[in-house]
Order: structure tokens, then sequence, then C-alpha cells
């Protein structure tokens, strides 16, 4: 309980940290991940971001905190990601990106040859943009 609420009294504090494009967001969001920086990966989630991965759904970004983003992040930092094909569409104050990638490492001892899909919506807050849905899915590479 204590780690959730310092998590968002971090991520309350790092505004600045939104970034000026949705790529760029999720670029952010990732290196956080890798870098295993919590507060800057929950500071671009959107409160009430969905996300949906392996049939699981957090329902908000409390729920993530608590569940996902610690095993997020173990991986991130093992696992080396690569964006194959992206696509980005902005509309307004909202905006997807798509993303395409191949991901190569360990983790957990086992060896990961694997290529994923991402989609991201995002919705523009003041000079950044946030993450409000994830949805992520992956098989292993041939």
């Amino acid at each position: 309980m204590k780690t959730t609420a310092l998590l968002f009294a971090l991520a309350a504090c790092c505004g600045s940290a939104l970034a000026a494009s949705p790529s760029d967001t999720m670029t952010k969001f990732h290196a956080a991940l890798a870098a295993g920086d919590k507060a800057g990966a929950i500071a671009l989630l959107s409160p009430d971001v969905i996300i949906y991965e392996s049939g699981y759904a957090e329902r908000s970004r409390d729920d993530y905190a608590k569940t996902h983003l610690a095993g997020d992040i173990d991986y991130s930092r093992t696992v080396a990601r690569k964006v194959v094909h992206h696509i980005e569409h902005t509309e307004g104050n909202t905006a997807t990106v798509l993303e395409e990638t191949s991901s190569i490492g360990t983790f957990k001892g086992k060896p990961v040859n694997a290529l994923g899909l991402e989609t991201a919506v995002l919705e523009r807050q003041g000079d950044g943009w946030v993450i409000v849905h994830l949805h992520w899915s992956s098989r292993k590479a041939k």
C-alpha cells in the first residue's frame, strides 16, 4: 500500500514527464520499464487506463501498479524489444499507436524469441500525452 501511494505521489510530481507526441510517450513508457523506473512508467498512464494482456484486464493505473507492473519491468530489463513496424494516427486529442515488435533475450532462465503486437490509445492532456489503453499480445517467433 505504501509503495503504491509513493508511486502515485512521484507520478503526480512528474507531470513534465509527459512527451510532446504519442510516439514519444510510448518510447518513454517502454524506456521507463526497461530502466526499472516505476514512477516514470506510471506517470505516463492515465489514472483510469485499461490494459489488456494475455486475456487479463487491469482497469486502472492502481490495478496495474499492484499486479503486472513489476513483472513487466522484470521482463523489460532482461529482454531486448525492437520495433519492426510502427503506425501512428492522431485526430484531435486522441491518438492510436500500433507497433509490431521483436523481443529477444532471457527471462527467468528461459530464452525468449517473440513477436509482439501493441495497440496504444493516448489522450492529449495539456502539452503532453497519456496512455488511456494498452493491448498487448505476442507469439513465439519461428
